[in-house]
């Protein structure tokens, strides 16, 4: 039995199809279909999460036995587990740089794309992903990278956010608060990593927390 009739076995067995596959690779159900067809072979990081997903060991997908000859394809592995959490598909907001405050701006009209990401939320149709653009938020945060934002999160101490002002201006900073208000309110300020760029109170700004960042996404390349 070749390596695509044992993924199909398994599949069968668990009555699990092949979009089930795409979820866990993050792959196309076209690379899937070839796979399965016996035309192209995953790659390790993909068998890795195919192996998760049936339950099985790398071993036993590409030689039927788990007790192999080929040790060294788990070993590279060992040291990361798979998050088999399932895929969300989320808009990517538009942004633009503009000055300090204004250093990213959203136009709701204009989407830029979709992403995908496993974090769901209280409520994951609310979820959605901007590029960063700017230098402010370095050395963590690098222009191009891409964060994802969970509008529906109380902003703590800590938490990277964005914010908007009264003028429409949105910014992706540090949330801190400094103080509280007469009503018990937090009065807080928003910090940027790069000393370079100035921080923004909301004692002289008035500024709303559109959401918590939850996830990012960086280029290494």
């Amino acid at each position: 039995m070749l390596l695509h009739e044992r993924i199909q076995q398994k599949l069968n067995e668990m009555k699990l199809k092949q979009a089930d596959i795409s979820r866990a690779t993050g792959k196309s159900s076209v690379a899937v279909t070839k796979w399965l067809r016996g035309e192209n072979q995953p790659k390790l990081e993909s068998l890795n999460a195919i192996a998760e997903l049936l339950n099985v060991s790398i071993e036993w997908l590409l030689t039927g036995k788990e007790d192999s000859a080929v040790p060294d394809v788990k070993n590279a592995y060992n040291n990361v587990s798979y998050n088999h959490n399932g895929l969300s598909k989320i808009p990517v907001l538009d942004f633009v740089q503009a000055g300090k405050f204004r250093e990213v701006i959203y136009d709701g009209s204009n989407i830029l794309g979709f992403t995908y990401s496993d974090y769901k939320g209280s409520l994951p149709e609310d979820i959605f992903s901007v590029q960063i653009v700017g230098k402010s938020m370095l050395p963590r945060f690098s222009e191009g990278d891409h964060i994802i934002i969970d509008p529906n999160l109380c902003a703590k101490p800590g938490d990277f956010v964005i914010a908007e002002n009264s003028d429409y201006e949105v910014t992706f900073k540090k949330y801190r608060v400094i103080s509280y208000d007469e009503y018990g309110r937090e009065l807080f300020e928003l910090i940027p990593l790069n000393p370079d760029f100035a921080k923004i109170n909301s004692i002289q700004h008035k500024i709303r927390i559109i959401g918590v960042v939850v996830r990012h996404i960086q280029n290494l390349r």
